[in-house]
């Protein structure tokens, strides 16, 4: 019996970008009756609002028993019933010297691959604080388009593998579907997922991580490599029958 179950958010909860389905929210929702539930991705704590917290309705007890770590764990929220609000427990934040130094390495390296997109639907290069994440089309791309821009995953790896060598002393990783992450080197998946463990005080053995990107270049394989249990999925349906499963053997 696991004690926590954590979770990717972007084609593992939820399509990209995109709110929980109607579906989902009872199953997440449920689940939070058996389990502490932690969400760790790469987007920010406003997209985490978005897609999940605006979306399920719990009693504060639940969300007592969710964890939010966005930007890749190198943030952390727990809920405080008192306020009812989101609060902060660390940052691992880059210098401004540093994310400019990773902003121009970002640019010139998507530049050199004809993979920069001068009409993109947004922001494409977005400081994080903790994190440095370029969005090739753009944050505010639809999931349709970001789909249908790398279907096969090879230009995301690619431009992983022209930026990594260029950024020593950072983490690079393969991120959501048209994403990459700059982290600092250590501060990664499993920076967070360790600082769980400890203000847990459980072991790795008590934690199933789920998530799409446990391929060695992608942002979740930090969590496996540090030997967490894990379970791939491609999208959030094969995401619900895990969490059908792990419900059952609950009740």
């Amino acid at each position: 019996m696991k004690k926590i179950i954590a979770f990717d958010l972007d084609d593992t909860l939820c399509r990209a970008k995109s709110a929980m389905t109607d579906t989902m929210i009872p199953l997440f929702s449920q689940l939070l009756d058996h389990y502490e539930v932690c969400i760790i991705s790469g987007g920010k704590i406003e997209q985490f609002m978005l897609q999940v917290i605006d979306r399920i309705d719990v009693p504060a007890a639940a969300l007592k028993r969710l964890h939010l770590m966005p930007t890749c764990g190198t943030r952390y929220y727990l809920y405080d019933e008192t306020t009812s609000d989101w609060i902060q427990q660390y940052s691992v934040d880059i210098s401004e010297s540093d994310k400019d130094t990773i902003k121009k390495v970002l640019y010139e390296s998507a530049k050199d691959l004809g993979y920069w997109v001068e009409d993109a639907a947004g922001e494409i290069i977005e400081d994080r604080g903790s994190q440095v994440t370029m969005s090739v089309l753009g944050q505010q791309a639809g999931a349709e388009d970001k789909y249908a821009w790398d279907p096969t995953g090879e230009k995301k790896l690619a431009l992983r593998g022209r930026i990594a060598p260029l950024l020593a002393g950072f983490e690079v990783r393969a991120a959501g579907t048209t994403s990459i992450d700059v982290t600092l080197e250590g501060v990664d998946k499993s920076y967070g997922m360790n600082k769980l463990l400890e203000a847990q005080g459980i072991t790795k053995q008590d934690v199933l991580f789920i998530g799409d990107r446990l391929d060695e270049a992608g942002n979740d394989y930090p969590v496996k490599a540090m030997g967490v249990e894990t379970i791939s999925v491609e999208k959030w349906e094969d995401t619900a029958l895990v969490i059908e499963t792990l419900i059952k053997s609950a009740a």
